[in-house]
């Protein structure tokens, strides 16, 4: 089978479609194709994972379990751990997690390994896109001499493309198929072919010249994000400090209909985008002499807002109670990065936890996504901490509630009513009529 050949398959949508990683990238590519025509296979290490998934369960809660059902229910979608099954694929979508290391070095690991994985099961004329987020030049520097050990080359025998995952797990408004897809291939073939693909399900294509622009195009959007984060986070300390509420500064700047886009403050970056992204374009940067100031000034604001958040907390404790974080028993309300999702990655309130126990302030959390807190890199110790159930009446026994994260689920009206002390960092309270002078905004 010719690259033409291949391109018919796709556009008649005989071709099979394998993913690599159901996570909240995988899992909803996935269901795009499936709901296309296309069959589908999903591989993953997490043999739990794929248990759920065949028997039509989802193991992310913003996916609800109908749509699995549906997948299953199609007789076009098999979730596996036999990575074998992918040589049945004509395209293989690469989809596996991209960390950083303990010293914010990429961590790039996955990729390779899974590129080893899929070089033994390799055939002649299947499409591989890399969608993980990295720096520029993996695609052609990383990926390919892994897949090409297999005796096949690139251009000739495969075709290499990269097209960057651009979800935002929780937002109702964006999802994989409304979003246009940007595609840089290996030569004109890949990239065509990884067009064509990704065509077929989603509402637009924009196609880059190479892979190395692809990745930078991924890396660029997320910075724009971190440093923009960063700068208002840096007003929001400096206005606090001046008596003004950054929030309201916010909401009356973003009636400017030109010249201003609205980013908000918190009390720090999560999730498997902002706080690693930028790491990834600094460390690449070093390889052609070139520092990274703005970026990593950006970083280290954001890094630092933890802190501020409870220097904020203790601050208010001991005006309000002449007592500090030692002993103080403190609700921290949401454990996810963001709202709505169950996804813990490099989510702030794992920080707040051990900065306000290295303190000696004893602290509960609540979240109704993650009832159990699971293993991370960086927080082990965690592991294993069971959220509280949502009691109102029983929020009077701590001595201040923390909110961390904004979940729609949450009443804070009545967090407001019934606690002693409330610190938002999300401004979450904003609505609340009630008991406004128990809140600190951090």
């Amino acid at each position: 089978m010719s690259a033409r050949d291949l391109k018919k398959k796709i556009l008649a949508r005989k071709a099979r479609v394998g993913v690599v990683g159901l996570g909240y990238v995988g899992l909803p590519l996935i269901e795009a194709f499936n709901e296309k025509g296309f069959d589908t296979l999903g591989c993953d290490v997490d043999a739990t994972r794929v248990r759920m998934l065949n028997s039509g369960r989802s193991p992310i809660k913003i996916i609800a379990d109908t749509r699995v059902k549906r997948m299953v229910g199609s007789g076009r979608f098999m979730a596996t751990t036999d990575f074998a099954r992918l040589r049945t694929a004509d395209a293989i979508l690469i989809c596996v997690p991209t960390p950083l290391t303990r010293h914010r070095e990429p961590d790039i690991s996955y990729v390779v390994e899974t590129g080893r994985t899929i070089a033994r099961h390799l055939r002649r004329d299947q499409l591989v896109v890399l969608e993980s987020t990295t720096y520029p030049g993996t695609t052609v520097e990383e990926l390919r001499p892994v897949l090409e050990a297999s005796g096949l080359k690139s251009g000739r025998d495969f075709f290499l493309a990269y097209s960057p995952e651009r979800e935002d797990p929780g937002n109702p408004k964006y999802n994989t198929r409304v979003i246009p897809k940007v595609v840089g291939g290996e030569g004109r073939t890949a990239r065509d072919l990884a067009a064509t693909l990704y065509g077929q399900v989603v509402a637009g294509i924009v196609p880059v010249s190479t892979t190395q622009t692809a990745e930078a195009v991924k890396l660029t959007e997320n910075i724009f994000r971190a440093v923009n984060i960063a700068l208002v986070n840096e007003l929001k300390v400096i206005f606090t400090r001046m008596g003004i509420d950054i929030w309201e500064v916010i909401e009356a700047a973003k009636s400017k209909p030109f010249g201003y886009m609205p980013f908000y403050p918190g009390p720090g970056l999560g999730g498997h985008c902002i706080p690693i992204d930028p790491f990834y374009l600094t460390w690449k940067a070093r390889e052609f002499g070139v520092a990274t100031r703005f970026i990593e000034l950006a970083g280290e604001v954001n890094q630092a807002m933890p802190d501020y958040v409870v220097n904020v907390l203790a601050d208010a404790l001991d005006r309000r109670f002449a007592k500090g974080l030692n002993g103080a028993r403190v609700l921290l309300l949401g454990m996810a990065y963001k709202r709505n999702v169950d996804d813990l990655r490099e989510s702030p309130a794992l920080r707040l936890i051990e900065l306000l126990e290295q303190r000696q302030a004893v602290v509960d959390y609540y979240d109704p996504y993650i009832p159990v807190i699971p293993r991370t890199r960086e927080h082990p110790e965690l592991a294993g901490r069971r959220s509280v159930k949502w009691n109102p009446r029983g929020l009077a026994r701590y001595d201040a509630a923390l909110i961390c994260t904004d979940h729609e689920a949450v009443d804070y009206a009545a967090l407001v009513r019934q606690s002693r002390l409330v610190i938002d960092s999300r401004n979450a309270t904003k609505s609340v009529a009630t008991g406004r002078d128990k809140i600190v905004l951090a």
